[in-house]
């Protein structure tokens, strides 16, 4: 008996050792990448050389400015060459040309410069060297940032371990590595003024805390509440960032914040009899079903009218079809929210197929606006709202009759 307790506790040792060697990996790992990516970016640029003059053809397609628009960026490129020159709207509006002359020069380390004018001051190449070297360094920062949310959630796994389960852990840790892996392979481009980085690092964020509600929710723990308000911020502060899914960020700000609270109260109520850590849920008859259905119909068509009238400046998108049909997408996503939001106040197993809605139209969204790092968390929805549906099921039918039907 004792031999087998002692060799019980050995692969748990071992275990752990490999756990905190790849946990201090990560953390090298993002120190390193950002120390990195911070020379990189505020390096002198060194002595430089005139190259000469190229033409470049503009990029009229990543333009759609309005007369909200205070500066207007012109991207003009010549294969892998490209000059970004910005325009007050008034200039901009009389803007006729198509090509533009650009300067070219050459660093020490064969970085290549381009201006719309050749005499350059030294300020102006220092900062020009800056912005193409924190391009360049957009996959070190991301790598330096993933890995550090990477470390975050295995630390979590490792702290709370006895809490989860071997397929949760796995679970959770493999939606996180194919975060980082996306984050990488596929960078964030600047939008709105902010840079890239710092909108991929929001991405992973609402990756980390989404996964982590979302498997809290499965478990039945009322504490789901308390990520999903680190989930509402992160989502309010990416709508302003990219000035988009103003529906969602309404719904954020003005009802899931509250629900959150409230919900957590209420699932403090209905603690589980035998098991104090577990919630009791329940489910939805027939005709409430369908009153649901009928109220997310009626949502979205009077919310998505009301958003498509309202001229909104952004350049995250630069077709106005698109963003039409993002509006109304966004708006029936936001009602499905809305209706899961309540289902989980009210402990309801229906919640799990708003889930399955509202992921795929979130899907849609991030497919069409290349936001590919957030497919890794639909993924990531999909499989554990089947995993959390399979086990509120198992819990209702087996506790049939057992739990009040009080809904407060």
């Amino acid at each position: 008996m004792i031999q087998f307790f002692k060799s019980n506790i050995e692969p748990n040792k071992k275990l752990r050792k490999i756990e905190i060697f790849i946990l201090a990996l990560l953390c090298i790992c993002s120190i390193v990448s950002v120390c990195i990516g911070f020379s990189k970016i505020h390096s002198d640029v060194g002595e430089i050389e005139y190259i000469g003059t190229v033409n470049m053809v503009r990029d009229v397609e990543e333009e759609d400015y309005d007369s909200d628009s205070t500066v207007c960026d012109v991207i003009y490129r010549n294969g892998d060459k490209k000059i970004v020159v910005s325009y007050p709207y008034e200039e901009y509006e009389k803007l006729e040309e198509t090509s533009i002359i650009a300067y070219e020069y050459k660093t020490e380390n064969g970085t290549r410069l381009y201006f719309d004018h050749n005499d350059v001051s030294n300020n102006q190449i220092q900062y020009t060297y800056q912005q193409v070297m924190a391009e360049k360094s957009i996959a070190i920062f991301n790598l330096g940032t993933s890995t550090f949310i990477l470390a975050l959630s295995l630390a979590i796994m490792m702290l709370f371990s006895k809490r989860f389960t071997t397929y949760e852990k796995s679970w959770f840790m493999i939606i996180m590595v194919l975060a980082t892996i996306f984050s990488v392979a596929f960078p964030e481009e600047n939008a709105n003024g902010v840079n890239g980085i710092i909108i991929m690092l929001l991405y992973l964020l609402d990756t980390f805390l989404n996964i982590l509600c979302e498997l809290l929710i499965s478990k039945q723990s009322r504490y789901n509440f308390l990520v999903s308000v680190f989930v509402e911020i992160v989502e309010i502060i990416t709508c302003i960032v990219l000035m988009y899914r103003f529906a969602t960020m309404a719904v954020t700000l003005f009802f899931w914040l509250p629900i959150d609270i409230m919900s957590y109260i209420n699932w403090s109520k209905h603690k589980d009899v035998d098991e104090n850590e577990l919630t009791a849920v329940r489910k939805l008859k027939g005709y409430q079903e369908a009153l649901v259905i009928i109220g997310i119909i009626v949502w979205t068509i009077v919310i998505g009218y009301f958003i498509s009238g309202l001229d909104i400046a952004t350049d995250f998108y630069n077709n106005k079809t698109l963003e039409t049909a993002i509006i109304y997408i966004d708006a029936c996503a936001s009602a499905v929210g809305i209706a899961n939001g309540l289902f989980i106040f009210f402990r309801l197993r229906e919640q799990w197929i708003a889930w399955y809605i509202c992921s795929f139209l979130e899907a849609i969204i991030n497919i069409i606006s290349g936001q590919y790092v957030l497919l890794i968390l639909k993924i990531g929805y999909f499989t554990n709202t089947t995993y959390g549906y399979i086990k509120w099921s198992q819990y209702i039918k087996e506790h049939q009759g057992k739990e009040k039907l009080s809904i407060f």
